[in-house]
């Protein structure tokens, strides 16, 4: 495995709509293991395909939780439910930080690394975080939704009131 470069705003690859997955090859499985690797080594919960320089409806999430790690191919939000307003940051934006609303629970259709389908429920934090990725993949960036700004000394006390 081996760690990749993370695409930094404002390189214009983060604002493109990526291309289907349609090879489910090695080569496919060797990008998921490059960008889990980077993901976890960035401190990220989730990364997608364009945020390492490729263009394909690739992305993965890992709360390091019960539900392990999620690989999307080809991800679509087929339900949606409820709002929430929380904080979020991206690895393409160091240290920018701004309050999110989205959706609270969602149902994703997307494919494995495989090209099996899958269905997967989620609600809060990991709600948000898919929603983020699937964001990415169509070429919509977090701060495009940001209602307000967090400094760093603001997030540490976040939510705590």
């Amino acid at each position: 495995m081996a760690l990749l470069e993370i695409v930094k705003h404002p390189d214009s690859r983060l604002e493109r709509e990526c291309e289907t997955v349609t090879e489910f090859s090695n080569e496919l499985h060797v990008l998921l293991d490059n960008m889990y690797e980077t993901m976890v080594e960035s401190d990220g919960v989730g990364i997608a395909a364009p945020q390492v320089g490729v263009c394909k409806k690739a992305a993965i999430v890992d709360l390091d939780d019960d539900e392990g790690t999620i690989e999307m191919m080809n991800p679509s939000i087929t339900f949606k439910e409820g709002k929430d307003t929380d904080v979020e940051g991206c690895l393409s934006f160091p240290g920018l930080y701004g309050e999110v609303e989205r959706t609270d629970s969602i149902v994703l259709k997307a494919q494995d690394r495989d090209g099996k389908w899958y269905k997967l429920e989620a609600d809060g934090y990991l709600s948000r975080a898919i929603q983020h990725e699937v964001d990415h993949l169509n070429g919509i960036l977090f701060t495009s939704k940001v209602t307000r700004y967090i400094t760093e000394e603001e997030l540490e006390g976040y939510g705590e009131e």
